[in-house]
């Protein structure tokens, strides 16, 4: 991918948990916001406020699910956007001003996600990392874009999570990461008789899905099968699993979930087919599903761009620091989290922008910014952002070996 190189953010992971933690001007608070009759004020929300007292300071809003089914998501999209805003109080804020941090639940769902948003914004929000999911994302969107407020979301990757100019993500979209895996494939020589299992019904596995079946033809890559299933049957997969062996599939593409994967990998083993499984960054939590015999993921590769066991300084200060302060590894979307909220530091100081602006006029001048920025992330090297929203960096891969990530080539 064409790389443009102008100004080098070096926010180091440096700063030890202790000195965020005792970094003046920090707390932590829990808030719920409880539904009153007659009024439109979102129910059953939670979140953490962090930040400075006393002072200007910028406001940062989070929504992602941190209960339900893909709450393993939002926990690290929280933990992610917590522990960079901690080392920026720690180090002098943005532009000189602290920062508060609100996190709400919306547990992976539109409506909720719009009510915490609107919790979001009564609190007096200025900038918003997330929503996490897409469907959620794209719901919020339509309400920031009418506000003119800035969104950032780390891991919403359907096409319309970026479809207004106020709107930016760190992940790839859909498409992106349906062409990359078939890229990958391809150039990586894994495979040329590839069968496919996704899911139909949803937007996130029939984006990847659409893009790896247009571009697959280019790599030299034969889908010998394709089969998808749906939200209303997506437990049984031995009809899938079959047609892909009978097909002579050396590998099987799994643009889906980690739920279902898990059980994917759990029947293929039952019926005694052992064709090499890759995946996208929904495989990840893949080895913390509940009762999952992880041995079965030996050797599955997903396109993700982090690796927690990747040994250059920056990935190994982070997993330390999250470890510490959280007592789990971080996967992917804690790491998109955390290249989020320095992508937004630095669009911040590129523009120049204070705590006493309101949320259009802040919005406005980030809309530019985070065009004419460049960061060096735990998802990328070299990262720089598109008009669009879209990010520009080399997509990467990971293969599970041992019950962990490892880096792959």
């Amino acid at each position: 991918m064409k790389k443009t190189l102008k100004k080098l953010l070096s926010l180091g992971l440096a700063v030890t948990l202790a000195a965020s933690m005792t970094a003046c001007s920090s707390g932590t608070a829990n808030e719920t916001a409880a539904e009153a009759a007659g009024t439109e004020e979102a129910a059953d929300t939670a979140g953490t406020d962090t930040g400075a007292s006393g002072g200007a300071v910028f406001k940062i809003g989070g929504i992602g699910p941190i209960t339900g089914n893909n709450a393993i998501y939002g926990e690290a999209v929280q933990n992610g956007t917590q522990l960079a805003i901690d080392e920026i109080i720690a180090a002098g804020g943005i532009n000189g001003a602290q920062v508060e941090f609100n996190f709400q639940d919306d547990e992976g769902d539109t409506e909720k996600a719009v009510n915490a948003y609107n919790t979001l914004k009564d609190w007096g929000m200025q900038l918003l990392v997330g929503a996490v999911t897409s469907a959620p994302s794209i719901a919020v969107g339509a309400e920031s874009s009418n506000d003119n407020l800035f969104q950032l979301t780390p891991s919403g990757t359907s096409v319309d999570c970026t479809k207004f100019d106020n709107q930016f993500r760190v992940c790839f979209s859909d498409p992106a990461q349906g062409s990359a895996s078939a890229q990958y494939i391809g150039e990586h020589k894994l495979a040329t008789k590839v069968g496919i299992i996704y899911d139909s019904s949803d937007v996130y596995s029939s984006g990847i899905h659409d893009n790896f079946i247009a571009e697959a033809p280019n790599q030299g890559i034969e889908v010998v099968s394709d089969e998808a299933f749906t939200a209303d049957n997506n437990t049984n997969f031995s009809v899938q699993l079959q047609k892909a062996q009978d097909a002579g599939a050396e590998l099987v593409f799994l643009p889906i979930y980690y739920q279902q994967a898990s059980l994917v990998l759990a029947q293929a083993q039952q019926m005694g087919y052992e064709p090499m499984f890759f995946g996208c960054d929904g495989l990840d939590g893949l080895l913390s599903v509940e009762n999952f015999d992880t041995s079965l993921a030996e050797g599955v590769m997903l396109l993700t761009p982090f690796a927690a066991d990747a040994q250059d300084e920056q990935t190994q200060n982070f997993v330390s620091a999250y470890e510490e302060q959280f007592g789990s590894t971080p996967i992917q979307f804690a790491a998109d989290a955390y290249d989020a909220v320095y992508a937004i530091k630095a669009a911040a100081e590129q523009a120049g922008i204070t705590p006493d602006m309101d949320a259009s006029a802040i919005c406005d001048a980030m809309k530019t910014a985070m065009t004419e920025i460049t960061i060096d992330g735990l998802t990328g090297d070299n990262i720089t952002w598109t008009a669009d929203g879209e990010p520009d960096k080399s997509p990467r891969a990971v293969v599970i070996e041992n019950g962990a990530y490892k880096a792959m080539d």
